[in-house]
């Protein structure tokens, strides 16, 4: 894993010629956080991050929350095939701990809620999180269009685990009481179909959504960030420049069994630090 950043004072001879330095496992780019870069230097310094990451065995990265703004260079990045750490993967991963997180700030109480959970592609992760989910709540819903293979997991956690939930797809009522929403992969044009409860909290995973509906007060969350255990032995940079949930999410093998990734999770003692709303901080 490699981490891109900004520098405070970019050397002239190094921003003139487009140099970039590699320390450590950190490429700095010779730009400031605050510059705006014209299309032919994104495409330039995308080439040259390339050039540098060719010479290593990674395709993964982090980039730093300013460099980020640099949309052009990071979509050329894209483009080139570079995997980049954006913390989506960790957030689902950490579903329960965000349901968590948003019972204790808003004072519910968990026998009383009513959770539905939005998802299309279900991957064996996606499995365990319901499965963890059901166990905690009394009222679990599934709402997805692939409803035969869904019915096939609702029989196997009732089978297995004792656990009852629902799975359906009805647009008008499926989600219209659900207090907590966790959206995993629906987007925004197709939550616009479905009746939902004005004041519900809704929890974007995959991708950030937006909610276009008149008469919705609710919350809509498209965002995170975390702490964990020793997370002050990283660097100055690292604890500064870039999003810890990213930092952290890089650090994993995805492929791993769930089980595997949450007994790190939970050796690390990450905790939810905030959740980001819309125009607002949870």
């Amino acid at each position: 894993m490699y981490c891109i950043q900004e520098t405070d004072k970019p050397k002239f001879i190094f921003r003139i010629f487009n140099i970039l330095q590699l320390i450590d496992n950190k490429i700095i780019l010779p730009i400031t956080g605050d510059e705006v870069l014209s299309s032919n230097k994104a495409q330039k310094l995308a080439q040259k991050t390339k050039k540098v990451l060719g010479q290593t065995v990674s395709k993964k990265i982090v980039i730093s929350k300013k460099i980020q703004k640099q949309k052009e260079y990071v979509e050329n990045l894209k483009e080139e095939g570079f995997e980049i750490v954006d913390g989506k993967w960790l957030f689902e991963v950490l579903s329960c701990k965000v349901l968590d997180y948003i019972i204790k700030k808003k004072k519910l109480k968990k026998q009383e809620l009513s959770i539905s959970i939005l998802v299309n592609d279900l991957t064996d992760h996606m499995i365990a999180i319901i499965r963890q989910i059901a166990k905690e709540y009394k009222r679990v819903n599934i709402v997805t269009k692939y409803m035969e293979k869904l019915k096939k997991i609702e029989e196997q956690i009732l089978k297995e685990d004792g656990i009852m939930i629902t799975v359906g797809n009805n647009k008008k009522k499926g989600i219209a009481k659900s207090e907590i929403i966790l959206n995993v992969d629906f987007s925004s044009k197709l939550l616009a179909d479905y009746n939902i409860y004005e004041n519900a909290i809704i929890v974007n995973i995959r991708e950030n959504v937006v909610i276009t509906k008149k008469r919705f007060n609710g919350i809509t969350i498209n965002n995170y960030d975390i702490t964990f255990k020793n997370f002050d032995y990283y660097d100055y940079d690292k604890m500064t420049k870039y999003k810890t949930c990213e930092i952290y999410e890089a650090s994993f093998n995805k492929k791993q069994p769930f089980y595997e990734i949450m007994k790190k999770i939970n050796n690390d003692k990450v905790i939810i630090k905030e959740l980001m709303g819309k125009n607002a901080i949870y």
